[in-house]
């Protein structure tokens, strides 16, 4: 007797493939510029679920991206960097087949230097190469529960310093990357924004907890210094990228990826030089952790 899939038997509206035993699926049966109530509902189980969801073959206007978005709550303006003409809340994830740098090429949570970062991102693939640009996934609840309970005693009620300082530039930031990059920082937002957030967070929907640090963003832990909190902050970061941890997306062109970033990191592959690549990015907002 031929034995039915476990999500056959909770999804009625949408097939749900896992891509891997830490994180990640593919959704099928999906078209996101129309969705019926109940394939939305399922999506959003399904993303609560696996952290970050993938759709193949969409067509979507960059309104009918927002619009998408908007269903899970209201929409992110990137505080950063330039947004695409004429769409505030759209950001352009670009690379020219002549720039050097990419963006979002360190293990990172989107966003994290505001007092309410995104709930989540929603990247749509526009123009890819013939190779080259996955993006990695890490699941901060699963790397979370991985700890020792020692280390896990001393991160619970820790607090960390967020800033957008790195993208700036100053000590060991990218100013000189953002010049041998495609998407610009704004020219009238170059002021340094930090926020204040626990190391380890509850997840507002599914009650686990997770990691709440990133290699770009987190400088240091409350009331101590850089020096003091790097070392810890870069065992942290290397220990929830640990492969078993993690998952990898390659991209075709209508492809979009869906990622909590109240549990995740991603990591964008810089791998493909002498190609062009255009990615649209709509984020959602988000609530303060605690």
């Amino acid at each position: 007797m031929t034995q039915t899939r476990p999500q056959e038997q909770v999804y009625q509206h949408i097939d749900v493939r896992p891509l891997a035993g830490s994180l990640g699926a593919e959704l099928l049966g999906v078209d996101l510029a129309n969705l019926s109530e109940e394939a939305f509902a399922e999506i959003h189980r399904a993303f609560l679920e696996h952290s970050v969801v993938f759709f193949r073959d969409q067509s979507l206007t960059p309104d009918q991206h927002k619009d998408f978005g908007r269903r899970f709550g209201g929409l992110n303006i990137h505080p950063t960097y330039e947004p695409l003409p004429g769409h505030d809340e759209i950001l352009a994830v670009v690379k020219d087949k002549d720039a050097k740098h990419n963006i979002g090429d360190t293990w990172h949570t989107d966003v994290t230097f505001l007092p309410e970062p995104p709930m989540g991102s929603i990247l749509y693939a526009r123009e890819i190469p013939p190779y080259g640009g996955d993006t990695l996934f890490a699941n901060l609840s699963m790397a979370y529960d991985a700890l020792s309970d020692g280390m896990k005693a001393m991160l619970d009620g820790l607090n960390a310093i967020h800033s957008n300082a790195y993208l700036l530039g100053g000590k060991d930031g990218d100013e000189d990357r953002n010049k041998t990059r495609s998407t610009k920082l704004r020219e009238d937002k170059r002021q340094v924004l930090s926020a204040v957030h626990p190391v380890v967070r509850t997840h507002p929907e599914t009650g686990r907890k997770c990691l709440f640090i990133n290699q770009a963003f987190t400088t240091r832990f409350e009331n101590m210094t850089r020096e003091e909190s790097q070392p810890l902050i870069d065992f942290l970061v290397r220990h929830a990228s640990r492969p078993e941890f993690t998952c990898r997306f390659r991209w075709a062109e209508g492809s979009v990826a869906f990622w909590d970033n109240r549990c995740t990191y991603h990591y964008a592959l810089n791998d493909y030089h002498g190609f062009r690549r255009e990615m649209h990015r709509v984020t959602v907002n988000g609530d303060r952790p605690i």
